[in-house]
């Protein structure tokens, strides 16, 4: 229960009065030099941030908890507390406490709230992820949703069914969802309660009034020239974001000026456990690599940014592969261009995250002088990307727009290294303020002026030791040692006493005081003019630098693709409109960059097609390289449909649309579910969204319950995809030997394994693919190298070569349980297994004329209008025919 407060001093007073308009925000107040916090956010901040918690004085109310920091330094407790996922209201003095009609308390107010989905500084913002503050709006079963990055200005919108929207959230580098109040519990029910939420009333999701909000944030009449009118939920989130930036005090923000919105056809769909298993964005151990790590070679954070949007959101867009392709193979082609585009990409900065801070005018002068350095950088950049005799790079070349005016008043307003902040130090150039240049001269004199009157007052009055000093207290003064008190004239003010000597103001000194102290004043009002004017300058500029900025994050990233391709030896990828996968040399892009010195990947060559092979049942031993062959199937699709070449001799495919994987154990124990329950959980997802152009990767499913009830489920797995799955190319690792008669009952199943050696007890993994099945998994082996103790070792020994044994040699009482064994593949055709090991009959494929007969019948039977009589009938004719 938080404490109630009865505030009984005007400070208290009116902390408690700013606190209550932001209950739910941690409120970061300023008294004087210090950010200070009271009562239950006291508490929470010294837990959080480990500094001490104290008291102040409420007056007779008696003392209440205070914990606080040094307001400069702000930049280093503020996101740590973001971090740690709070939302902080900073609430600064809107006053000078010496100009304040009330000396006792000025005006305070809040600021920023900064929320982890809404922040600017870059100690809260990784420099190459955005950082998506995201609105959800649900109406039945259909969901809309925007992704609004403040530090960038991206800002998109999309509409679809609740997982669609989950898929994009786990995509996506989503920090924030505001929702309708209400909506809370059970949207964390459906996306998972992972996400920092927020809400707000429902009048701001009405869509009349996100229209409106939207036309004047982007200064248009109408937004039919952005094409998002066929998503009115997702303009009703959208909106919802702008009204939740008003009440967080960032209205205005000239960096949002456009929106775009997410198609769901024009993407590859990629779930969230596809992104968890083939460790796109993070790798499932600690300190391991993931495949982002391998892939970024961008020479600046917009294309780091937009690398990983490109991976969250692959392409179907052939035109556009082919686009991507070709400016990568220029590169690959004129190193020396890529060598010299990629230098001065690196000099770049960040132009959209400084334009971001441009729009709120919080930019420091030494983050306009790096937007101009790289505004210079934009025509050497155009002039090497131009008339190269590849369309795609002379497109990118011819779109860059010119920024000289803007750059030739930056560089000509600031000083060559400005102050890091107004009145630091000089921030404008000589030359464009002549009242500016007068004061800087007066006050930069000062050192020689008070050294000239310093030695004239010694001259005139015979003070030898006579010294010129500054102090707060009341400023510049005369220093006379006692031996020459008797010289002092008549008309020196005595201002101070010490042990040695007096202190001394004249008339003249004072009056120099003021002209400096002016000075100061004036100077730091003339920057602030001048500087504020080139901001309000560069913000005419917003749209045409953003424009430039995503040309020069894409010819980063496809630069960084180049780089990738000559380091590691990638083919240019072909993808079509076919319905095969034919990769040569295939090898997975992370692993093999992870080798010792002198090993080497072996490659796989791979084929997969929807009428011929659509279905490859994977055996091998523990170790071999199941996994690996399926992850690097996938992450060859993935590179290849994001416009990157591949790891691989050759790779050509028709392009898909869907990749999905089951690989790994995982649980969710906070839900009730178990590791079992989860792999069925994805399984389920996976088989109810197949495609003809879907991949799916399935590895070791059924392991999480008993052998008899995985195995069932394997097979019925296999079968359903053969039969129903549209033709979804498909790999299966397995350990399930039993599988491999599939491949003697579906005309699309193949079997193939990964091969070993072996040299009497001792394994050698060849890691290459070979057709056929195995029925060995060496797993006594796998825990020999793992270094079980012996003993284990030779139970497991003796137990194996038992239970090989009694599968040679079954009890005749007992029931048969090979799959192998069953009956031949005529008898079995189409054979599903029951939970008792028998097979029961399905009527597929029947060529057996009996049960064709059987088959007929039943399908002939109107079994909606048959009497019980009629029914009974059937069934004693059909058991006739049957000789039963």
């Amino acid at each position: 229960m938080k404490e109630k407060i009865i505030s009984d001093t005007p400070l208290l007073r009116q902390y408690f009065q700013v606190k209550a308009q932001y209950p739910n925000a941690i409120l970061l107040y300023r008294v004087g030099d210090f950010y200070e916090t009271y009562s239950d956010d006291a508490n929470l901040i010294s837990k959080v941030l480990g500094i001490i918690l104290t008291s102040r004085s409420n007056g007779e109310k008696g003392r209440v908890a205070m914990a606080g920091f040094p307001y400069h330094a702000l930049d280093v407790y503020l996101p740590k507390l973001v971090r740690a996922g709070y939302k902080v209201a900073v609430c600064d003095q809107l006053e000078d406490p010496a100009l304040a009609e009330n000396k006792k308390l000025v005006k305070r107010g809040v600021t920023e709230l900064v929320t982890p989905g809404i922040a600017f500084n870059d100690q809260l913002l990784n420099q190459k992820q955005n950082n998506f503050l995201v609105g959800i709006y649900v109406e039945k079963d259909q969901c809309g949703a925007s992704f609004l990055d403040v530090s960038t200005g991206s800002f998109r919108i999309a509409q679809g069914s609740l997982s669609y929207i989950s898929t994009l959230l786990n995509s996506l580098d989503t920090k924030e969802l505001v929702v309708q109040r209400g909506y809370e519990k059970g949207l964390k029910e459906k996306l998972g309660d992972n996400w920092y939420i927020s809400s707000l009333d429902e009048w701001a999701f009405v869509y009349d009034a996100a229209v409106e909000k939207l036309k004047k944030q982007f200064h248009v009449d109408s937004l039919k020239g952005y094409g998002i009118d066929t998503y009115p939920l997702g303009i009703c989130s959208a909106g919802a974001l702008l009204v939740y930036l008003e009440q967080t005090c960032h209205t205005g923000l000239k960096n949002i000026c456009s929106i775009s919105r997410i198609d769901k056809d024009d993407f590859v769909w990629i779930d969230k456990f596809t992104h968890r298993n083939l460790e796109i964005f993070h790798s499932n151990v600690p300190d391991g690599v993931a495949l982002v790590d391998v892939m970024d070679k961008c020479n600046s954070p917009m294309g780091s940014r937009l690398l990983r949007n490109w991976l969250a959101m692959p392409v179907m867009d052939i035109k556009e592969l082919n686009s991507r392709y070709d400016v990568v193979s220029y590169f690959i082609e004129n190193q020396e261009d890529l060598s010299d585009l990629q230098k001065d990409l690196n000099s770049l900065g960040d132009l959209e995250r400084i334009l971001s801070r441009t729009a709120t005018g919080k930019i420091s002068p030494r983050e306009v002088a790096a937007l101009g350095r790289g505004l210079d950088l934009i025509n050497p950049i155009k002039d090497i990307c131009s008339n190269k005799n590849c369309e795609a790079l002379d497109l990118l070349a011819n779109s860059l727009q010119n920024c000289d005016t803007l750059k030739d008043d930056i560089e000509k307003t600031l000083v060559d290294n400005p102050a890091v902040a107004l009145g630091k130090g000089d921030i404008i150039a000589s030359g464009i303020n002549s009242e500016l240049d007068d004061l800087r001269k007066l006050k930069n004199s000062s050192k020689e002026y008070l050294l000239e009157i310093q030695e004239r007052e010694s001259q005139k009055t015979g003070i030898s030791s006579l010294k010129i000093g500054f102090n707060n207290v009341f400023g510049y003064y005369l220093e006379v040692r006692n031996s020459f008190k008797d010289k002092v004239p008549a008309e020196w003010v005595r201002k101070q006493t010490l042990v040695n000597a007096e202190r001394y103001i004249t008339e003249e000194l004072k009056e120099y005081e003021n002209k400096i102290i002016g000075a100061e004043d004036r100077i730091y009002q003339i920057e602030s003019q001048v500087f504020n004017a080139l901001i309000s300058e560069i913000q005419s500029y917003i749209p045409t630098i953003q424009n430039n900025s995503k040309i020069l994050a894409r010819l980063d990233v496809l630069c960084g693709f180049a780089s990738l391709a000559i380091s590691n030896n990638y083919c240019r990828p072909q993808v079509d409109e076919s319905l095969t996968l034919d990769i040569e040399d295939g090898r997975h892009p992370v692993i093999e960059t992870m080798l010792e010195a002198g090993e080497e990947y072996v490659p796989n060559s791979l084929h997969l097609d929807n009428t011929q092979q659509q279905i490859i049942i994977l055996t091998g031993p523990n170790m071999a390289g199941k996994s690996a062959l399926l992850r690097q199937t996938a992450l060859i699709i993935l590179m290849a449909q994001i416009g990157s070449f591949v790891p691989a001799k050759s790779a050509r495919f028709g392009y898909f649309d869907k990749l999905f994987t089951r690989v790994g154990a995982s649980d969710n124990i906070s839900r009730g579910e178990s590791t079992f329950m989860v792999e069925m959980l994805e399984t389920s997802m996976i088989l109810h969204n197949l495609s003809a152009r879907s991949l799916v990767l399935l590895d070791e499913i059924g392991r999480g319950t008993s052998t008899y009830d995985g195995m069932s489920i394997a097979r019925g797995i296999v079968e359903y995809i053969h039969e129903y799955g549209y033709g979804a190319k498909t790999l299966f690792a397995t350990h399930y030997h039993e599988l491999n008669d599939l491949e003697t009952i579906y005309s699309r199943v193949y079997n193939y394994h990964i091969a070993v050696k072996q040299v009497g007890k001792q394994i050698i993994f060849l890691r290459k693919l070979k057709e056929g099945g195995v029925a060995h998994s060496f797993g006594i082996h796998v825990a020999q190298l793992a270094g079980m103790p012996k003993e284990v070792l030779e139970s497991a020994e003796k137990t194996l070569k038992a239970l090989e044994e009694n599968s040679q040699n079954p009890s005749p009482t007992k029931k048969q349980k090979d799959f192998g064994k069953i009956q031949s593949a005529k008898n079995i055709k189409e054979g599903t297994l029951e939970s008792d090991g028998s097979i029961q009959l399905s009527f597929f494929q029947l060529d057996d004329p009996t049960l064709e007969s059987l088959r007929d019948k039943l399908k002939g039977a109107d079994l909606n209008n048959m009497t019980p009589l009629q029914a009974f009938d059937l069934l004693r004719d059909m058991k006739n025919e049957l000789g039963l």
